[in-house]
């Protein structure tokens, strides 16, 4: 998106005033040789996968015995599987691209995300291709899975076509309802999110079940006109299924427990360099979200939504904290583990930081993931290179991320050896899905924790 040189001044002041004492290390992308990282995130592997800013969203399996990682591979239109049966030999297991790769257009595979159902594993890669060459119409390819390492078993077993809205799927969610089904939120270049049963569209049948639409009166600007990213969520104290979304105004909360009818329950809009919401996700018991906007100079920023969650207000007009890897540049998607939010940061690699006091987040870890030249990615400010996607395995704490020119890497944090919301007298609720079990459907204890995903 591209922002007004009046607004990117304003972004770089509000942003510097927000950053005024962070260390300088902080504000030097170019590091001095044994200082990539601070010195409590180690390398396990980095594995280079070719042609620069060809690498997007980085998926990882959480079962320990199932040790794969899934990179999306934009221009090339395929994915890359990495094995990390030993974490610090990461290797690529196989290559997948799509049939006639050279006659696609537009950038092809994005995001991609793994779900288990009836025993079996699956794997579903959006794409986003333009008119004038094959598949406009088609948003996602699913696979399954279930016979990796052997490759010889992997098989594509349906592809999710929009020819209403053609343009692909820019990004993709996969959330186990609190009714059982497997349910993918997909993006779409209307102003609404798709929202498709996957136990039936790997059955071969029709999948879309609902649509989220962008609240009624929310101004469309720079060309942004529905959602970019989404998560879902159970809320435990409520018992509802949430949707919570980032696009056109900003960012907006949805009941979808019933999901061929959601409910709005409440917007984050009219805030000052906040046109529109890009990622968003909250932390497990829904009282504060992290929202990124991704333009030049724009900090992750920490919401406070309990007056919404509560039905005290149904907008919510400013941030109550905001954290940033460099002022000059821009963070990117984020995994949150409360206390910690995971960063792939693009020219500032791999970010950890730490949310406990929302108000003062904090760095706690770093790796520098993109060794390249400023300014020369794919934004209209150019800064998109480097860090693209970011992954956490909640059973053993490992971390991987992908570069858009570096290719995978793998990481440990000291002291981080995995995660689980109760152990921080939370829900243990995040991005990775119980496909066994699915929500719990009971409010929280006294200890604040709950059953969750």
């Amino acid at each position: 998106m591209r922002m007004t040189n009046r607004t990117m001044r304003l972004a770089a002041a509000a942003a510097a005033l927000l950053v005024a004492d962070a260390p300088l290390a902080a504000q030097n992308h170019v590091r001095p040789p044994g200082h990539e990282g601070s010195q409590n995130v180690h390398v396990l592997a980095h594995v280079p996968l070719g042609q620069p800013l060809s690498v997007s969203d980085i998926e990882l399996e959480q079962d320990l015995s199932r040790p794969f990682a899934y990179v999306g591979r934009m221009f090339v239109h395929g994915f890359d599987i990495i094995d990390l049966a030993d974490p610090s030999n990461a290797k690529v297991l196989h290559r997948w691209r799509i049939e006639n790769a050279e006659l696609h257009q537009g950038t092809g595979m994005m995001d991609g995300k793994y779900f288990k159902h009836d025993g079996r594993y699956f794997y579903v890669q959006s794409t986003q291709f333009q008119q004038g060459g094959p598949d406009a119409d088609l948003g996602a390819i699913v696979f399954d899975v279930t016979g990796l390492p052997d490759v010889r078993q992997l098989k594509e077993v349906a592809r999710i076509r929009a020819p209403e809205v053609p343009g692909g799927f820019h990004n993709i969610f996969m959330y186990k309802h609190s009714d059982g089904r497997p349910l993918l939120i997909t993006t779409a270049r209307e102003a609404f999110a798709h929202v498709y049963d996957m136990s039936r569209v790997i059955r071969g049948e029709p999948g879309l079940v609902g649509k989220v639409p962008v609240p009624e009166g929310v101004p469309a600007l720079y060309g942004s006109t529905g959602y970019h990213d989404m998560y879902a969520a159970y809320d435990p104290a409520s018992g509802k299924d949430k949707f919570y979304g980032g696009g056109r105004g900003g960012y907006h909360i949805y009941d979808i427990t019933q999901p061929e009818q959601p409910i709005h329950l409440f917007s984050l809009t009219g805030m000052p360099l906040v046109p529109w919401g890009h990622t968003f996700t909250p932390t497990p018991d829904g009282a504060y979200a992290v929202g990124e906007v991704e333009h030049q100079y724009a900090p992750l920023r920490i919401f406070d939504l309990r007056a919404g969650q509560s039905g005290e207000t149904r907008t919510i007009s400013r941030s109550v904290g905001a954290w940033t890897a460099n002022w000059q540049n821009l963070s990117h998607n984020h995994e949150v583990r409360w206390p910690f939010v995971f960063v792939s940061a693009y020219e500032d690699g791999m970010q950890v930081f730490n949310m406990m006091d929302p108000a003062n987040p904090y760095t706690v870890g770093y790796w520098d993931t993109y060794p390249g030249p400023p300014a020369a990615g794919m934004c209209g400010d150019q800064k998109c290179n480097g860090a693209f996607g970011v992954d956490v395995r909640n059973a053993d704490g490992l971390i991987v991320a992908s570069d858009m020119s570096t290719g995978f890497w793998a990481f440990r944090m000291d002291a981080f050896q995995g995660w689980n919301g109760a152990d921080w007298g939370m829900p243990n609720i995040s991005s990775v899905q119980d496909w066994d079990n699915g929500p719990v459907r009971r409010a929280a204890t006294d200890d604040g924790a709950a059953g969750g995903v």
